[in-house]
């Protein structure tokens, strides 16, 4: 069975930093594209950030660049999305997702196989 575990997230503050992990188990991990998604109320679940098998490849939304980093470790089967300078519009539930067959990095909620339940990120001014 696989599951997706999200943790980390929390309130700060407008311009602090925060970072989320996600833990993944019941797939193989190293062979799957992983991503990061949001859902602020009352919008439709946007996308974040992607990072490839072998973390050789990353993409980011332009609302996040430069601030936002995703990483991995294959070995700890864990994704990361480090969160700076964040704003208020960052305020979102933020799931992350796994990619177990394509070769380049989705950005669609379709692209993506498996999902996990979401961690609440909140910025407060």
């Amino acid at each position: 069975q696989v599951q997706l575990v999200e943790s980390g997230g929390g309130l700060v503050q407008a311009g602090g930093s925060l970072r989320v992990s996600c833990a993944a188990s019941g797939l193989t991990f190293s062979m799957c594209a992983m991503g990061w998604f949001r859902q602020a109320p009352g919008k439709e679940r946007e996308f974040v950030a992607a990072i490839g098998r072998s973390a050789t490849s990353t993409l980011y939304a332009d609302s996040v660049k430069g601030r936002f980093t995703i990483s991995r470790d294959n070995a700890k089967n864990t994704v990361y999305l480090q969160m700076n300078s964040l704003k208020l519009e960052d305020t979102a539930v933020y799931y992350c997702a796994a990619d177990r067959s394509r070769l380049w990095l989705g950005v669609r909620y379709a692209d993506y196989d498996y999902w996990g339940q979401g961690t609440q990120v909140t910025v407060s001014s």
